[in-house]
């Protein structure tokens, strides 16, 4: 096994800036916003960008005041140019290779290696499957139309594959026989606003080591640690792993 890799974020004293990247509605993003509102994720998103002039996750950032940038990205010549752009861009608005984090929230572009290479360790999405199965553009409907028995989501750190980089945390929830992929992913998207905030919390405490293919979750500086697993009742039946902190469970 690798020597571990720690990913060198600051604590929770500093508010730790953020780039996301949207490519349609941003429900994650808004997600993101109401933890830092209420104050169970100690960050600032720095800049909103879209590759879609229209995407609604830009009309969210500017009703904030948060700066939102669209790059068409048939503006530019090859996809390295586009990617390039991005990161000017955000690096323009402080976050970098030494600070904060780029969120992948609906942002429907594979990312360059040079792109990755700007922000080492410190990239990350979310994915409406519980991967390795079903990665794509299609997860929810895939694993509906698959029939599996249970469906669910995951936040990862990015690498050059699509949908296939280490993982931090999954949620998982019963796939009802006949479901559609429409009313499976609504309920899968109830736990993504919850463990997307939740993960990049770790990352803004610095508690996240990556061993390989493992995310490491380590303790938190104050003496309540997170739960190895959280799971709902009867009525609304999920499972998330690591654990849900306070702040972060479904409402």
């Amino acid at each position: 096994m690798s020597p571990a890799r720690e990913i060198p974020f600051p604590g929770c004293h500093m508010s730790f800036p953020l780039a996301v990247l949207v490519s349609g509605g941003g429900s994650n993003l808004q997600s993101i916003l109401d933890k830092i509102d209420s104050g169970a994720l100690p960050a600032e998103v720095r800049v909103v960008l879209s590759n879609k002039p229209d995407a609604y996750g830009l009309t969210r950032a500017r009703e904030r005041g948060i700066p939102a940038v669209a790059l068409p990205h048939a503006d530019f010549p090859t996809r390295a140019a586009f990617d390039a752009e991005m990161v000017r861009v955000i690096n323009e608005h402080g976050v970098d290779a030494k600070a904060g984090a780029v969120v992948l929230a609906g942002f429907m572009r594979m990312l360059t290696p040079e792109f990755l290479r700007a922000f080492p360790q410190r990239v990350v999405n979310i994915h409406p499957a519980l991967l390795p199965s079903f990665p794509g553009t299609h997860g929810a409907r895939d694993a509906a139309d698959y029939g599996v028995r249970l469906a669910g989501c995951t936040v990862h750190f990015v690498d050059e594959i699509m949908d296939h980089g280490p993982v931090i945390i999954q949620a998982a929830v019963p796939a009802l026989p006949g479901e559609g992929g429409d009313a499976l992913a609504a309920r899968i998207l109830a736990l993504e606003h919850c463990i997307y905030p939740q993960a990049i919390g770790w990352l803004a405490q610095g508690r996240l080591a990556i061993e390989g293919r493992h995310v490491r979750l380590t303790a938190p500086a104050a003496p309540a640690a997170a739960p190895l697993a959280s799971w709902g009742g009867a009525e609304r039946p999920y499972l998330v792993s690591p654990g849900l902190e306070p702040g972060f469970l479904p409402r």
